[in-house]
């Protein structure tokens, strides 16, 4: 074994070139130059990003003078914030059930985990024809009410991300040192208290990788936006400016860049390098919140 290994480890060594700039290629090619362009875009007027025309920081200006942009923003806040709550309070719960030493559990995984592999096309037009079927009895639909709308949003995110996070809630949970577990048993520690003070601080690690999808998902949402809602229902505000009530971020950058207004695309790629500093900023900022309550084993 050990003479296979230094064979490998030399074969490594040598021909590591041949592994390392395949990859690094499609990541530039695939990554990089399109996210620079993108960058160079959003200063400029254009049509197709062969006649394009710089102007500076102006399509920025009309992004933030955009009036529905500010209000996409709070629906998503909204959203983001409900939606990274129940997913994984519900998702936490779900998965400590099911490390419990009860027959099944593999089964109930599998149902749980079922929904994150249906797309969110589908997924949102599925729940479309439910919730019209239920609120048709009411004499309304889904997207004739903004309420009505955004806990639909919820409860279709939630359906299909609570068993994705329970995966790995469930990998933190089953983590947990067994010593640990039974010395706040010895110590004569309620289940609340073991919970509380000894499982979910070494679960802090999954929290903090579960709480960060949720924020990013929630704030990049958009094809189940699209399916579900389309951003309607619809308001005209005065001077003929119609206004999406469930529109997110995501699905108001789509919409701005393919409208029929001037420099529309310019706009639009402006919004979305916004979209994109917006995402890694609050990303950034809740990692760090919750690595520090992380427990160092």
């Amino acid at each position: 074994m050990e003479v296979i290994k230094k064979i490998m480890e030399k074969t490594i060594k040598r021909y590591w070139p041949v592994f390392l700039i395949p990859t690094m290629a499609a990541f530039l090619i695939g990554f990089i130059v399109p996210f620079a362009e993108g960058i160079y875009l959003s200063f400029c007027k254009f049509t197709t990003i062969r006649d394009a025309e710089f102007v500076g920081f102006q399509n920025y200006i009309d992004a933030f003078k955009d009036s529905t942009f500010p209000d996409a923003f709070k629906f998503t806040t909204l959203f983001a914030i409900v939606t990274l709550v129940l997913i994984n309070v519900l998702a936490f719960l779900v998965a400590l059930a099911l490390t419990q030493k009860i027959k099944g559990t593999n089964i109930f995984r599998t149902v749980f985990f079922m929904p994150n592999l249906i797309g969110g096309i589908v997924l949102g037009y599925v729940w479309q024809l439910i919730f019209d079927a239920i609120f048709s009895k009411f004499d309304t639909a889904l997207k004739l009410n903004e309420v009505l709308g955004f806990w639909g949003l919820v409860i279709l995110v939630c359906w299909q991300q609570i068993g994705y996070m329970m995966i790995i809630y469930i990998a933190g949970l089953q983590s947990v040192p067994e010593d640990m577990l039974e010395a706040a048993k010895i110590d004569g520690a309620t289940k609340w208290q073991t919970l509380w003070r000894v499982t979910i601080p070494n679960v802090m690690p999954s929290i903090t990788i579960c709480t960060f999808l949720t924020l990013t998902n929630s704030f990049k949402l958009f094809d189940q936006n699209l399916a579900l809602t389309e951003g309607r229902p619809f308001i005209i505000q005065a001077g003929g400016l119609t206004v999406k009530t469930t529109e997110m971020l995501a699905l108001n950058i789509v919409n701005s860049f393919y409208s029929t207004n001037a420099n529309s695309r310019g706009v639009g790629q402006a919004k979305a390098v916004l979209f994109f500093i917006l995402v890694a900023a609050i990303g950034l900022i809740q990692l760090k919140s919750t690595r520090s309550k992380e427990v160092q084993q």
